[in-house]
């Protein structure tokens, strides 16, 4: 039996072990134990942010995170999300649906019109689970300094 709910500090070892696995397929990524940990720490002490798990038999399978940033295209708050990750062997079951169903739930909570992700352009496993949720690609890019 699984369960789905909001990090909890005492989970950060986890959770940064679930970011490595998400950083090894991410190509503008490089995994850093501490970054990615003190990352998670900030999450967790934000009040415009949320991260969700699912745990099953007292370990954490999957994670998804999510932040509110403003729109100014929506007038309003969406929720970026973000690092959406599910051992590999736990796939396949509805966790990761579940995830991103309860971080819309917790973006309605909030007051958010819409969400949005990036997600690498070669992931294609996951691109396909986006599409098949109703995720649609956009004709934006992003970039970074």
């Amino acid at each position: 039996m699984s369960t789905l709910r909001k990090a909890r500090p005492q989970d950060l070892e986890q959770l940064t072990v679930l970011l490595r696995l998400l950083f090894a397929i991410e190509a503008d990524f490089s995994f850093n134990a501490a970054k990615q940990r003190q990352g998670l720490a900030l999450m967790l002490d934000n009040d415009r942010g949320c991260i969700l798990v699912v745990e099953e038999a007292g370990r954490i399978i999957g994670m998804c995170t999510g932040q509110l940033v403003i729109s100014t295209a929506e007038g309003g708050p969406a929720v970026l999300v973000e690092d959406v990750v599910v051992e590999s062997g736990h796939r396949g079951r509805g966790v990761g649906r579940d995830l991103m169903a309860a971080m819309a739930g917790w973006g309605l909570e909030q007051g958010a019109t819409r969400l949005q992700l990036l997600a690498d352009k070669n992931n294609f496993p996951a691109l396909s689970f986006y599409e098949n949720l109703g995720w649609r690609m956009t004709a934006l890019i992003c970039l970074r300094q």
